[in-house]
C-alpha cells in the first residue's frame, strides 16, 4: 500500500461524512459550487479530503444563512482564485454573523422568559431538570470575528 497515497471517499462516504446527502452533493457539482470530483475507471467518483473539506465549508456557510448564489464567489476565494472580491466577501461575512449574533439574542430572550414563566408556574424544581442555555465561550465568539 502507497504510504503517500491520498485518501479516497466514495460519494456515499462523502456524504456520511458531511451530513448531506448523495443527490445534494451532485447537484452542488452540477451548479458548480463544488469542483467536479476524480472519476474512477467505473465512472465512479471519487472525492479527496479536499473536497470533503469544502462540502464541510459549504455546510457552516449554509448555517450562516448564506445562499448557495452568495457562496459561488466565497469559494472561489478560498480555492484561490479571486481575490478581489475577498473585501467584499468578507463583509457579507461580517453581515452574516451580526444576523446570526441577534438571532442568538432574541432566542436567549425567549429561553429567559419561558425560564420565567416555568419558575412562576412550577413548584420549585432541582436546577438540573431545568437546562439553561450556556454563553458563547471565547472560541465560539472567534469563530467569526468582527
Amino acid at each position: 500500500m502507497d504510504m503517500n497515497a491520498e485518501a479516497a471517499f466514495t460519494i456515499g462516504q462523502a456524504a456520511k461524512m458531511t451530513g448531506l446527502t448523495e443527490e445534494t452533493i451532485r447537484y452542488y457539482e452540477k451548479i458548480e459550487l463544488l469542483p467536479q470530483p476524480g472519476r474512477k475507471e467505473n465512472g465512479h467518483r471519487v472525492y479527496r479530503r479536499k473536497d470533503v473539506d469544502t462540502l464541510q465549508l459549504i455546510v457552516c456557510l449554509k448555517k450562516t444563512g448564506l445562499s448557495l448564489d452568495a457562496m459561488k464567489p466565497f469559494m472561489k476565494a478560498s480555492a484561490g482564485t479571486d481575490h478581489d472580491s475577498h473585501a467584499e466577501l468578507v463583509e457579507e461575512l461580517k453581515k452574516q454573523r451580526g444576523s446570526i449574533v441577534s438571532q442568538i439574542a432574541a432566542l436567549q430572550q425567549i429561553v429567559e422568559f419561558i425560564d420565567l414563566r416555568i419558575e412562576e408556574k412550577m413548584p420549585q424544581q432541582d436546577d438540573a431538570e431545568v437546562e439553561r442555555a450556556k454563553p458563547l465561550s471565547l472560541t465560539e465568539k472567534s469563530y467569526f470575528p468582527v
